[in-house]
């Protein structure tokens, strides 16, 4: 289920094949709009409508799309030194949608997600990136099916983990490379620092040794895209 205009919109962009669309009219005030959607569409009351939406700002929409298949094997990236972000086990759909969101800011060539545990079509998750779940390209894998892609693709490993690291700002980031961010609990597991080309993190200068997952990541995609422009 997508809600929301700009959602929706995205999806469309994105391919997504949608099999009904739900339209109240008492808040979609352009009907005309409609023949965009080449699929069905039932109306329905403002009483069903408020039952079904997760959120009252959604224009009176909701789609019902097909999910597309994101398993790691049909991952295909026509960037020969592609950037890409990884992130291990991620739980809570707001800082899953943030991490889409900063990858298509920074319009990475993937976003991977290893060992998931959440619906990357959870309603939440769609909400919180704001549609860019659709925008994304996006894999999903265990973290040894993930290992294999990157170096069968010759993709530098930049694990970020506090343990044994260097600056991220001491690193090159302008050839083939994934950055790696784990949970803020938990870390990332041993696999991806034994695997590593380098373990890197962002110095700390005041009391707290960590960053939200979400903030970590943009700062190491954007050094790396910052590197890539200057070269």
């Amino acid at each position: 289920m997508i809600e929301g205009l700009q959602e929706i919109s995205y999806a469309q962009k994105a391919a997504y094949e949608f099999s009904r669309v739900l339209v109240c009219l008492d808040l979609f005030d352009n009907a005309l709009d409609l023949g965009k959607f080449d699929c069905e569409i039932t109306e329905i009351s403002l009483e069903v409508f408020e039952k079904l939406a997760y959120r009252s700002s959604t224009g009176g929409l909701i789609a019902i799309a097909k999910p597309k298949e994101l398993r790691i094997e049909n991952l295909r990236l026509s960037n020969k030194t592609p950037l890409i972000l990884i992130a291990e086990a991620p739980e809570k759909p707001g800082n899953i949608g943030a991490l889409l969101r900063t990858a298509d800011a920074a319009k990475l060539d993937a976003v991977i997600i290893a060992n998931p545990k959440t619906d990357l079509y959870n309603p939440n998750i769609i909400r919180s990136s704001v549609g860019t779940v659709f925008t994304n390209t996006i894999g999903t894998g265990t973290t040894s099916e993930i290992i294999d892609f990157l170096k069968n693709n010759n993709i530098k490993i930049y694990a970020a983990a506090l343990q044994d690291s260097s600056s991220y700002l001491a690193e090159d980031f302008k050839e083939a490379s994934a950055i790696v961010v784990g949970t803020e609990h938990q870390g990332l597991s041993e696999e991806w620092r034994i695997n590593a080309h380098k373990i890197i993190s962002i110095p700390m200068e005041g009391q707290v040794d960590s960053l939200n997952v979400s903030v970590s990541a943009a700062i190491l995609i954007f050094e790396a895209k910052r590197q890539r422009q200057l070269s």
